[in-house]
């Protein structure tokens, strides 16, 4: 019973805070119902004021009269927010209802809206004076979103405003104002003039960097991550990625970047205030996939590591096709932002028809930007190879040299729609053991969105080659499988390779993918939602000459989901080669 009591004072509480009579069934004082046109109803359904005196039972006529009076002008004013200027609008009362409540009606004639017939956008101060600033005023006068000829609305006055005043202090003039603004409104002619006076204020220029909340780290740190130059011209853009930077590397929980303007324009402190993460974290995480069914996995990360001062991240990944265990070091940055790497894995997978067990150790450099990464390493790779119909294993080694680079120019991560990517892995190296063989490969893949009227066209591509002498004994890891949630659908995790006499399944040293797919929104009441439909063609061969490609198609269709953890995708796919549907769920975009 102790829940009911709890419920009750609840109740008596509200009552009093409120002053309300919340009693079932309690008479109004009256009915209103008004007779707009659809684009003005809902607002002065949720707007008008006397809205607010029809749960007060004792209102007098008198009182009636007046709060009608002034509800008509309410009415005026709040259509006049949306351009109409000169509307015809009369509440009157009816007869009352059965029950005894009066009625009254609303009625709003709009007649013609307010159009916008000319505009002026004046600037001041020492923007006049800087002729780095003829394009940015340009620009500013170019998106100006209210044109000669449209519709004059409060809304739209005040968020046009808005954005010239942020266009102006985003670059360059932080303390720039809007010194004036004007709209003259002509009721009888329906037209709107408007004139808005920026007020520049002095150019600003970067100083150094004022860092706060560190324990742990150093300034170096923070100034190498935030890429912040002294002297450079303020553009709040700069900020905000620095501040995504700090944020993204791991080191802190939170990061908050800003300009000081209180100080030299010339030299304006750029205020950075940290948070620091725990110095050690460990992550257990489970999932699933179609490719390798359920996964569990177990990573550490030291963000210090004694003695060296790099950060190491060791993980334990278990799934149906792959075991692995690795850590990687990652150095500091230094003032290109390109950092030390080195790493090592022990991987045993079931790929094609054999078993593998494989070791890999990589010594570089690597540099991630904002839209570009690069790399260049080192790598030894060792795999035992064997086969499951019982042939003895074969153990392979190589060392090779490595450059990778990736480029990212998509409107948004990590749900574009428009947009491209490509990245290239060149290397070359030599077999290692019994007989010392040269050999070169080269992985090149693109990634490409082209918006439609409705939805887009995602396209994908991947090539890779191993040039080498016939005969050559290469790691299966350096060679090429493809097939899979990612690759080809319709067909199972690196179902598709080189097929041998004994029909084994195995990697070749020519690979090429590609699909086409289509992605519509899926639209709730005309809307568009976070569903999308996908059909898709999918196509891919390995083999180990060029002539031997033969590609293998997958068609199908499935339905994406912008989820918190990023876009899920799950797909029916047809293989048009083994003639079997298979179902594909695949999480996350990353290029």
């Amino acid at each position: 019973m102790r829940w009911i009591w709890l419920l009750l004072l609840l109740w008596a509480w509200v009552c009093a805070v409120h002053g309300q009579d919340l009693a079932l069934g309690a008479p109004q004082a009256f009915e209103l119902t008004i007779d707009a046109p659809h684009e003005v109803r809902a607002d002065l359904e949720r707007h008008l004021a006397l809205q607010r005196y029809r749960a007060l039972p004792d209102l007098s006529d008198s009182e009636l009269d007046r709060l009608m009076a002034q509800a008509t002008q309410d009415s005026r004013d709040l259509v006049a927010t949306l351009g109409y200027f000169a509307p015809d609008i009369t509440l009157e009362r009816g007869p009352n209802l059965p029950s005894g409540t009066r009625s009254l009606t609303l009625h709003v004639a709009l007649g013609l809206p307010t159009v916008i017939t000319n505009l002026n956008i004046v600037f001041t101060g020492p923007i006049l004076q800087d002729p780095g600033a003829q394009e940015h005023m340009a620009h500013i006068q170019g998106n100006w979103p209210l044109r000669a000829g449209m519709r004059f609305s409060q809304g739209a006055w005040a968020a046009a405003k808005q954005q010239v005043l942020r266009q102006l202090t985003t670059w360059g003039y932080p303390t720039g104002r809007l010194a004036e603004s004007t709209a003259d409104i002509d009721p009888l002619q329906h037209s709107a003039r408007l004139g808005v006076v920026l007020e520049s204020g002095p150019p600003h220029y970067l100083g150094g960097l004022v860092v706060s909340g560190l324990e742990r780290y150093d300034t170096e740190l923070v100034t190498r991550l935030a890429r912040l130059r002294p002297g450079t011209r303020y553009v709040q853009t700069e900020l905000v990625a620095a501040q995504q930077r700090l944020a993204d590397s791991g080191f802190f929980d939170s990061a908050y970047v800003w300009l000081n303007t209180a100080g030299d324009p010339a030299a304006a402190p750029v205020m950075v205030e940290l948070g620091e993460a725990k110095l050690k974290k460990l992550v257990l995480a489970a999932g699933v996939s179609t490719d390798a069914g359920p996964r569990l996995s177990l990573e550490h990360t030291h963000h210090k590591v004694p003695g060296i001062g790099w950060r190491a991240v060791s993980r334990i990944a278990v799934d149906r096709e792959t075991r692995s265990i690795g850590t990687e070091l990652t150095g500091r940055p230094d003032e290109d932002n390109w950092r030390w790497v080195t790493s090592g894995e022990l991987q045993n997978q079931e790929t094609g028809s054999a078993d593998v067990t494989s070791q890999r150790l990589r010594l570089g450099r690597r540099q991630q930007e904002d839209r570009m990464d690069r790399s260049i390493y080192t790598q030894y790779d060792r795999a035992n190879t064997t086969s499951r119909d019982g042939i003895l294993p074969v153990i392979t080694q190589s060392l090779s040299a490595n450059y990778a680079f990736t480029l990212r120019n998509f409107d948004s991560t990590p749900f574009p729609s428009r947009g491209w990517g490509l990245g290239l892995e060149v290397g070359g190296g030599a077999t290692l053991g019994a007989q010392t063989e040269p050999y070169g490969r080269v992985l090149t893949r693109g990634l490409l969105y082209v918006p439609l009227q409705t939805g887009r066209i995602a396209t994908r591509a991947e090539v890779g080659a191993v040039l080498a002498k016939e005969g050559i004994a290469l790691p299966s890891t350096q060679l090429f499988l493809t097939g899979g949630d990612t690759s080809v659908r319709g067909y199972t995790y690196h179902d598709i390779g080189v097929l041998r006499a004994n029909g084994e399944v195995s990697p070749g040293r020519y690979m090429a993918s590609g699909s086409v797919e289509w992605q519509r929104p899926i639209t709730v009441k005309g809307a568009p939602g976070n569903w999308e439909s996908a059909l898709f063609v999918d196509a891919g061969a390995v083999g180990d000459e060029p002539a031997e490609l033969r590609p293998k198609f997958g068609v199908g269709a499935g339905v994406r989901w912008k989820s918190p953890i990023g876009p899920l995708q799950i797909d029916l796919a047809y293989g048009v080669e083994v003639k079997n549907l298979r179902l594909h769920m695949n999480v996350g975009f990353s290029f």
